[in-house]
């Protein structure tokens, strides 16, 4: 059986490719390399995250049953959660890895693995090439998984729940002017799509004098027939609610809230590319920051204009 890791992990259709089985061998690849990488006197620590697609929940307890059952400390969180609060709290944990139970925002049927390495972004190639050494040796051995009771993982803290939100949400809080936000009294729609964002924008600006409003926000993993894509086919209902409350803007987050999209007040969208390069041009102008750039290759070239004209050093990523 043939499981690669492309450009942010491993995705495939629910019970066809992504299944109980595949999902616990990838956990004992991924267990290994964290192992063999390990040299400190504790236990290696991980966090474990997941979006609200079909059984993603089921999915991470049982890589958190392998991870367990191989050594490893598995900080799990108690529901669904933004792939980015999972990032942060690998660096806040001080955690070797982490892994996030998604598909993103792909259609409902797929589900995935994304693995997050210790600096708290993707796993790179060279990192995931390992993991898919270690998967093809488990498999020409025979499929030897270690496995641990929930249960008894969890009553002698080798998983421990958590939530994940807050000290991001806090985070986010010193990194953004919530009381300049709050001045202007907004009335914000925010559209989870269904996914792991729902709730977000009301939790961070929930001691501000905005009103938020949020919609596709209850559990659905069939995410009401759509692809969870911030994209304007998938966006009428919010553009009717932002038109229908009169509201300052809507917006939008994909599946496992890493992407976003916008609605202005007039109904037009804003893309993830005009938002990034309406950001870089906020930090510069308005908030007087300078420093190097990087963006990846997919990412629009209206950030190289801007860095050219700001005089800012650019750098491009692969794709993930």
């Amino acid at each position: 059986m043939s499981i690669h890791f492309g450009t942010d992990g491993w995705r495939a259709v629910i019970a066809d490719t992504f299944t109980f089985e595949n999902v616990r061998l990838v956990s004992q690849a991924v267990a290994n390399w964290v192992n063999k990488q390990h040299n400190g006197q504790n236990a290696p620590e991980m966090v474990v995250g997941y979006d609200t697609r079909f059984l993603s929940d089921r999915f991470a307890m049982e890589t958190a049953r392998v991870l367990a059952a191989n050594g490893i400390i598995v900080w799990l969180t108690r529901t669904d959660c933004p792939t980015p609060s999972i990032s942060y709290n690998v660096k806040d944990k001080n955690a070797v890895a982490g892994v996030v139970i998604t598909a993103s925002h792909n259609p409902p049927r797929y589900n995935g693995f994304k693995v997050k390495s210790g600096y708290g972004g993707s796993a790179t190639a060279e990192e995931c090439d390992k993991i898919e050494a270690e998967l093809a040796l488990i498999q020409a051995s025979g499929n030897k998984i270690n496995e641990m009771p929930y249960d008894e993982a969890l009553a002698q803290e080798k998983i421990r729940r958590f939530d994940p939100s807050w000290v991001y949400y806090q985070h986010l809080t010193d990194l953004v002017n919530v009381d300049k936000i709050s001045e202007g009294e907004l009335t914000i729609v925010a559209d989870a799509m269904w996914g792991a964002g729902r709730g977000a924008f009301t939790s961070i600006l929930s001691r501000t004098r905005c009103h938020v409003t949020g919609i596709r926000d209850v559990l659905n993993p069939g995410f009401g027939g759509i692809h969870p894509e911030p994209m304007m086919k998938y966006l009428n209902e919010l553009v009717a609610t932002v038109q229908r409350l009169q509201a300052h803007v809507g917006l939008a987050t994909d599946g496992d809230a890493d992407r976003i999209g916008a609605i202005d007040a007039q109904g037009n969208f804003i893309d993830p590319h005009h938002i990034f390069a309406l950001t870089l041009r906020h930090l510069v102008e308005n908030k007087g920051l300078r420093g190097d750039v990087v963006k990846t290759v997919s990412t629009t070239l209206m950030i190289d204009a801007l860095c050219q004209k700001y005089d800012l050093k650019l750098h491009e990523t692969p794709v993930g």
